[in-house]
C-alpha cells in the first residue's frame, strides 16, 4: 500500500504543476487534460504497481530463501557452536589437568633443583676440602696435582658436571695414597741458614719429613704460603737422629715421626734448655750459679777425700787381733802404720801406742783419737749444708725482684699486652727455678755426705771398742 499511495501524490503533484501555466485555460479542457492525464497516471500507477508487487514477490522470495539459508546458517552455527563448547569444555578439563601437571613438575623441579644445588654445595665443600688438604700436606712441597680446577668449584666460577666430579675424586683418592706413603728421595729445601739447597728427604705420609744434609739430619716443617719444606732451626737429639739415619738406610723399622703434622716439631725449636732459661732470670742467676759452682766443688772433694781415706777396716781388725794374741805389738802398729792415711788406721795406731795403760785410760786415747779424725771428715760439710738454704732463698728474692719489676709495668703502660710483662714474669719464674734445682741436689749431697761420715765415725768407735776388749783379753789370757 505505500508504494500505490506514493504515486497517488506523485501524481497530485504533477497535476498541480500542469494547472499553474494554463490557469486561464477553459476548465473543461483542463478537466479533459486532468483526466487524461490521471488515466496515463493510473495506468502508469498501475504499471509501476504490478513491477512494484512483482518486485516485492521477487523480494519476498528472495527473503524466504535468505531466511531459509539463515535458518539453515543459524543451525550450522549452533552445532558448530555446540561442538566448540563441547571441545572448550575438553580443552578446559585439559588445561585443568596440564596446570596440575605443571604444579607436581614445579614442585618436582624444585625438589630437584634444591637436591641439584645441595649436591653442588657439598661438591663445592668437598673441593674446598681437598684443596685445603693438599695445600696444607707436605707432598705438595715435592709435587701435587693442579689445584686450579678445585679453586674453579670453591670460587663458583663454573657448574661442576660429572668429568670434574671424577676429577675431584681422583684428586681425594691420590692424597689417601700419598698420607699412606713413606718415600725416600732427593728434593729441594731451605736449610737453617736460609738457603735453598738439595737433600736427601724422608717423608712419613702427610704427618712428617726429615732431611739428611751431608752429616746433618733433622726434621722439616711445611709453609702452606710458599709450598716448601724448611729445616728446624734447632736438630733433634743424637738419639732421635741416628734413628732416622738408620731408617734412611733400612737397618731400623721404626723412626720417630710428629702426628700432629709440625705443631709438635715447631715447639721444639720454641722449647728453651736450662741454659738458655739461665739469663733470662735477672742478676739474682749469678749468685745461685756461684752457689752451684761451689757446692758442686765441695761435694767432688768431699767423695773424693772420702774415697781415699776409705778401707777394708773388717779386715784389718782381724790381721790386728791375730798379731794382738800372738802378742806381737810393734807387729800390730806396724800394719797400722802401713794405712796411715786411713782414719780407721790412725785410730787403731793410737789405741795401740796406749795398750799398756788401763782399759779407762786407753779407752780415752781412743775416744780422743776419734775426734781428731772427725772434723777432718765434716769439713765443709756445713758449708753445704748453709749453701743448700741459701739457694732457695736466693730463687724467692729473684721471684719477689721480678714480681715487683711486672707491677712496675702494669703501673706503668697497663696489661693491654703481654709481651711488656714477660720479663719480669720470666725473672720471677726463673729464679725460683733455679734456685729449687741448685737447692734440691746440694740438700741430697749433704745428706748423703753427712751419712757416710757418720757410718764411717761410727766405724771408727766400732773398732776401737773392739780393740779394747781384744787388749784386754789379750792381757787377761796371757795373765
Amino acid at each position: 500500500m505505500k508504494p500505490r499511495l506514493g504515486m497517488l501524490l506523485m501524481i497530485g503533484l504533477a497535476a498541480l504543476a500542469c494547472a499553474g501555466p494554463a490557469y486561464g485555460q477553459d476548465m473543461r479542457v483542463r478537466q479533459s487534460e486532468a483526466r487524461q492525464a490521471r488515466e496515463v497516471l493510473m495506468q502508469k500507477a498501475d504499471a509501476e504497481q504490478c513491477a512494484a508487487e512483482a518486485e516485492a514477490a521477487a523480494v519476498r522470495a528472495r527473503i524466504a530463501d535468505d531466511q531459509a539459508a539463515l535458518d539453515q546458517a543459524i543451525a550450522a552455527l549452533e552445532k558448530q557452536n555446540a561442538r566448540l563448547q563441547s571441545s572448550v569444555e575438553g580443552l578446559t578439563a585439559e588445561v585443568r589437568s596440564l596446570a596440575e601437571q605443571e604444579a607436581a613438575l614445579s614442585a618436582q623441579l624444585a625438589e630437584t633443583d634444591g637436591v641439584v644445588r645441595e649436591l653442588v654445595g657439598l661438591i663445592r665443600v668437598a673441593a674446598k676440602d681437598t684443596a685445603a688438604l693438599w695445600r696444607e700436606n707436605l707432598q705438595s712441597a715435592l709435587g701435587g696435582p693442579d689445584l686450579a680446577f678445585l679453586q674453579s668449584f670453591a670460587e663458583q666460577a663454573r657448574f661442576p658436571g660429572m668429568a670434574d666430579v671424577r676429577q675431584l675424586v681422583a684428586a681425594l683418592e691420590l692424597y689417601i695414597q700419598h698420607s699412606g706413603e713413606v718415600a725416600l728421595g732427593r728434593g729441594t729445601i731451605v736449610d737453617p741458614a736460609g738457603l735453598e739447597t738439595e737433600a736427601d728427604i724422608l717423608t712419613l705420609g702427610c704427618f712428617t719429613a726429615a732431611y739428611r744434609l751431608e752429616e746433618e739430619i733433622g726434621f722439616l716443617t711445611y709453609a702452606e704460603s710458599s709450598q716448601k719444606l724448611y729445616a728446624l732451626s734447632r736438630l733433634p737429639s743424637r738419639r732421635i737422629q741416628k734413628q732416622i739415619a738408620h731408617y734412611m738406610t733400612g737397618r731400623a723399622e721404626a723412626v720417630p715421626m710428629d702426628i700432629s703434622r709440625g705443631a709438635a716439631l715447631r715447639q721444639l725449636t720454641h722449647e728453651l734448655s736450662l741454659w738458655e732459661q739461665v739469663p733470662k732470670g735477672g742478676p739474682i742467676v749469678w749468685p745461685i750459679l756461684a752457689i752451684l759452682a761451689i757446692g758442686t766443688l765441695i761435694v767432688l772433694e768431699r767423695v773424693v777425700f772420702l774415697l781415699r781415706k776409705n778401707c777394708n777396716a773388717e779386715k784389718l781388725m782381724q790381721r790386728i787381733a791375730a798379731l794382738i794374741d800372738e802378742r806381737r805389738w810393734p807387729a800390730g802398729r806396724k800394719a797400722c802404720l802401713e794405712l796411715r792415711g786411713k782414719p780407721v788406721a790412725r785410730v787403731l795406731a793410737a789405741g795401740l801406742e796406749c795398750c799398756h795403760l788401763p782399759r779407762e785410760d786407753m779407752e780415752n786415747a781412743l775416744q780422743e783419737a776419734i775426734l781428731r779424725e772427725v772434723p777432718r771428715m765434716e769439713r765443709f760439710l756445713s758449708t753445704l749444708g748453709m749453701l743448700a738454704a741459701i739457694a732457695p732463698l736466693l730463687g724467692l728474692l729473684g721471684t719477689v725482684t721480678g714480681m715487683i719489676d711486672t707491677f712496675h709495668v702494669i703501673t706503668r703502660f697497663g696489661t693491654g699486652d703481654p709481651r711488656m710483662m714477660s720479663g719480669g714474669i720470666s725473672e720471677a719464674l726463673v729464679t725460683t727455678m733455679l734456685g729449687l734445682s741448685v737447692a734440691i741436689p746440694i740438700m741430697l749431697a749433704h745428706t748423703l755426705l753427712n751419712r757416710s761420715v757418720d757410718r764411717r765415725i761410727g766405724q771408727m768407735e766400732e773398732k776401737a771398742l773392739a780393740l779394747v776388749n781384744t787388749v784386754h783379753k789379750s792381757r787377761t789370757d796371757h795373765g
